[in-house]
């Protein structure tokens, strides 16, 4: 139950009539009043009046603005819902819908559009990207909202921000790379949108239409970038390091690029930044790094192709304009009025004739990376010419590039500060274990903790030393220790942040991992330089603080998880570490002296595949297992005492093996009897129905970070899950739906139906493909060997009566896997065998000595490769066992290949 490809739901969108013959009649029809909420037609108004004859208002025709958050969103279809997003993506434009009474933004978290209310502290998300987005535009009226990602199966989507209806998605728009930009006309009728390919590609889309074809496209050189025309929604005016003008005819889309250098006009004219067209529509203007404007003189837009030829250039500079040192980052019209933003936070707003008419600023704004007005106009101050007092009608919100919005009022000089969001990679979250509290913690060194049952920011710390890498708090709650990217560890006060002793360095690397130990007497911290290091808790001058006890350089690969437990016949803290080089550390805390970490096991979990995670499994049955899941999207079950593998079983298969994984707590109204486990991997979060089986119904998983999720933590109640996405700066918080889940692997059936369904054509169909031949093997000879076996063991040529059953001895599984294609090496035979033998000692002392046809094929849909054995694999295996040429090719002789096979008879670590 995977939400891989999220899919969006769209209204009907009824094909246009000819262009031509539509303007005919429009020209000859007279105009229809605008509505008061609508200044302007919508482009979807054909539709509407066509739903409004049949008497059926639509979900879009019928929305008003606000209504969104009026949705009902108690009743859930889905395991885990998104309830809120923390953060947002600072390069991209935070748009104005709303201002006054209801102040509402619209901006871009990871691949979610946020509408985020911000005076009712109240989100509404726009969910349907499966890639990062990558850009949008938001029509003049502030409805119409395009957004557009780049990366596999690139979307461009057209939402009403009213209803937070997408009633419209382009699929394979540029299926190269996706969407680099995109833009949108001011009549909302045309998008324009430009790939992100090495080769641009500007396409025009009526979108209107239900086709999925450009109206015209052209090819850019990769400098180009975009902005439509205010006068001409036709027109293009695309910028970066040198202008272009297509134009769209009768024959497609043309444009002309014209030469601009710091020859020209023999000045410094610097890096362009951004283009907007000249609120007299005869002129665009450019600007700069270096704090000019050029002016350009625009040519004709229906200029005829043969007239392109004589005159390549479809636009002219003619001047350029100082207007200050620093550089200009955004660049826009507000009615008659050009307006600036720069690097020190300045907004500038000049007249027609490019006059300064007035300054907003403020000491606490970087450098400004957007500017969005209100369209609700204010009353004209009735000021006398000359007079100091603000001019402008419209309030704006000023968006960073570093992540800090604020809401300006033009009636005065307030900037109110609306949201600081993380500047760099958010990497490190951990719930309170009693309160409903969430501490996040970036790379720019800033930790913020959230009460997030009210959604409130409560207190922050900014460390300008190092950024944060992993956060724990204590049991407790009293503590928060965090580990740092340049090695170092802070104990902090759980409420002030304050540090409660001196900070600790004895890490080489980033601080990857850190833990507390259940009565709060140690704490642990892995590294990226392979090491583990433990301190104890002492008493100074006495209150509670931590000292040094000693490290160890434990694993000569990463380290993937620490784990603290409780040793059964005592209540002594028990460390565990898991590492990527397959090796399981436990460590004797209570032995080990001051600089001294003493080690009492080295397990080695895995032969080939590498362990990715590990956590404690619950007590289900009378025998205690710690669960771990590798990169062959297979989960593993250990004895906690001997460490022998007792389970294999198939774990979640979402486009990539599970990375972290955690037991979700148990609420007051769930089953007590019913345990759940929560992980992420590389993009996905999900949840997994336990006990663990195999069966693929008891498992789902939801993007939530598509360029990463880094980690997640779940709060106290096991109501809600957080994940932290890395690089893309944002957090989210996810409400856990058990019952929605249950209903899922309740309606995927039940005993060996869902496992007869990961078999090819279900049980009655043929289910495996034999290596190397064009055999087909279905259950009924399945069953034919299972007879076979019996016959073999009871003797082929006896006369005596036979002795049918419905089991065979474990001696024979891997005959019978090996006939239907499945090669598993001595290790995994014995796993097989082990697992099977000792299922039922824990509780009866005995142990199991044959097996049945549906338990025979439980292991062996769990024991099988996930995914089937790839060619990449066995070319793979060849290059390792090969040795080169005279030409460089690894090759292998027959003689010595056949050796290996008969002699070793064992996979390789590579």
């Amino acid at each position: 139950m995977s939400q891989d490809g999220q899919t969006t739901q769209e209204t009907d969108v009824q094909p246009e009539e000819d262009t031509l013959a539509a303007a005919r009649e429009k020209k000859e029809a007279p105009e229809d009043d605008a509505s008061p909420s609508c200044p302007r037609a919508s482009p979807l108004d054909y539709r509407e009046k066509d739903t409004q004859h049949k008497g059926s208002a639509s979900m879009v025709w019928a929305a008003t603005p606000g209504m969104l958050f009026l949705k009902n969103k108690d009743s859930s279809l889905h395991p885990l819902d998104l309830s809120w997003v923390f953060g947002y993506n600072s390069s991209l434009a935070v748009h104005s819908l709303m201002d006054g009474e209801d102040r509402v933004l619209l901006y871009i978290s990871s691949h979610t559009v946020v509408i985020h209310d911000i005076l009712r502290n109240r989100q509404f998300h726009l969910q349907g990207h499966t890639n990062v987005i990558s850009c949008l535009c938001v029509s003049e009226d502030k409805r119409w909202v395009a957004t557009a990602d780049k990366g596999p199966d690139a979307l461009i989507i057209v939402w009403d921000s009213y209803s937070g209806v997408p009633v419209r998605t382009i699929f394979e728009s540029h299926s190269e790379d996706g969407v680099c930009a995109i833009a949108i006309s001011q009549d909302a009728k045309y998008l324009v949108t430009i790939s992100a390919a090495a080769v641009q590609e500007v396409c025009v889309w009526r979108w209107t239409l239900p086709t999925g074809k450009p109206m015209c496209s052209t090819e850019l050189k990769p400098e180009f970038g975009y902005q439509f025309s205010a006068a001409d929604p036709k027109v293009v005016w695309t910028e970066y390091h040198t202008p272009s003008t297509p134009t769209l005819d009768d024959s497609g889309l043309q444009y002309g690029a014209p030469f601009l250098s710091n020859q020209t006009f023999k000045c410094l004219v610097g890096q362009f930044s951004q283009s907007v067209f000249h609120v007299n529509n005869t002129q665009a203007l450019t600007g700069t790094s270096a704090g000019k404007l050029v002016v350009w003189d625009m040519d004709s837009p229906r200029t005829l192709p043969e007239e392109l030829l004589a005159k390549p250039h479809g636009v002219t500079a003619t001047k350029v304009v100082s207007l200050q040192k620093e550089s200009l980052t955004v660049l826009t019209v507000l009615e008659s009025c050009v307006v600036t933003g720069d690097v020190k936070g300045q907004v500038k707003f000049y007249d027609g004739q490019l006059r300064l008419l007035t300054i907003y600023s403020h000491d606490k704004v970087g450098p400004i990376q957007s500017i969005s007005f209100s369209t609700i106009l204010r009353d004209r101050p009735s000021a006398l010419p000359g007079s100091s007092q603000p001019f402008l009608t419209r309030n704006f919100i000023l968006s960073t590039s570093d992540a800090t919005m604020f809401h300006v009022a033009t009636d005065g000089t307030s900037f109110e500060r609306i949201m600081t969001e993380a500047k760099k990679a958010v990497n490190a979250i951990a719930c309170h274990p009693r309160e409903p509290l969430v501490a996040v913690g970036s790379h720019c060194g800033l930790l913020k903790v959230w009460d997030y049952k009210q959604t409130q920011y409560l207190i922050s710390r900014i460390f300008t030393e190092a950024g944060i890498q992993c956060l724990s708090y204590d049991p407790e709650g009293h503590f928060l220790a965090a580990g740092f990217t340049d090695g170092s560890v802070y104990i902090l006060d759980a409420i002030s942040l304050q540090s409660i002793c001196e900070e600790f360095q004895f890490s080489q690397g980033p601080v990857t991992h850190i833990s507390f130990s259940h009565d709060s007497k140690y704490i642990a911290t892995a590294d990226e330089n392979y090491s583990v290091t433990v301190y104890k808790r002492v008493l100074q001058n006495g209150s509670r603080c931590w000292e040094h006890l000693a490290g160890l350089d434990s694993h000569y690969k990463p380290i993937r998880s620490i784990l603290f437990g409780v040793h059964s016949d005592s209540n002594e803290p028990r460390l565990l570490s898991l590492g990527e080089d397959r090796q399981l550390v436990e460590y004797d805390l209570k032995s080990s002296i001051k600089d001294h970490l003493v080690v009492t096991h080295r397990d080695r979990l895995e032969q080939v595949a590498v362990p990715l995670c590990l956590t404690w499994y619950p007590q289900l049955s009378t025998e205690s297992f710690f669960l771990t899941a590798n990169n062959c999207y297979k989960m593993k079950l250990y004895n906690t005492t001997t460490k022998m593998c007792r389970k294999t079983l198939l774990g979640p298969t979402y486009g990539s093996p599970l990375e972290k994984i955690q037991i979700l707590p148990r609420t007051s109204s769930a089953d007590p009897q019913q345990h759940y486990l929560v992980y992420i991997t590389k993009d996905k979060v999900g949840l997994q129905m336990l006990p663990v089986d195999g069966n693929p119904h008891k498992s789902s998983a939801f993007i939530c970070h598509p360029d990463g999720a880094s980690d997640f933590a779940i709060s106290h109640d096991g109501r809600y899950i957080f994940t932290a996405g890395g690089k893309e700066r944002t957090f989210m918080k996810w409400k856990v739906n058990l019952h929605t889940l249950n209903a899922a692997a309740f309606l995927g059936g039940e005993d060996l139906i869902p496992f007869y369904n990961l078999l090819d054509g279900g049980r009655e169909g043929k289910f495996f493909r034999l290596a190397f031949n064009s055999n087909l093997i279905d259950m009924a000879e399945l069953e034919d060997y299972f007879y076979y076996v019996q016959l073999c063991s009871q003797g082929i040529k006896t006369l005596e009566t036979r002795q049918v059953s419905t089991h065979i001895a474990l001696e024979e599984i891997p005959s019978v896997m090996r006939a239907i294609g499945f090669y598993p090496s001595e290790e995994e035979i014995e796993d097989m065998i082990n697992e099977v033998k000792f299922s039922k000692y824990a509780d009866t002392g005995e142990e199991v000595t044959k097996i049945n046809l549906d338990d025979f094929i439980k292991l062996f849909i769990n024991h099988r490769p996930a995914l089937g054995l790839s060619m990449k694999t066995i070319q793979r295996a060849f290059q390792v066992l090969g040795y080169d040429n005279k030409k460089g090719d690894k090759v292998i002789d027959r003689g010595d290949f056949l050796s290996l096979l008969q002699c070793r008879g064992e996979l390789f670590c590579f």
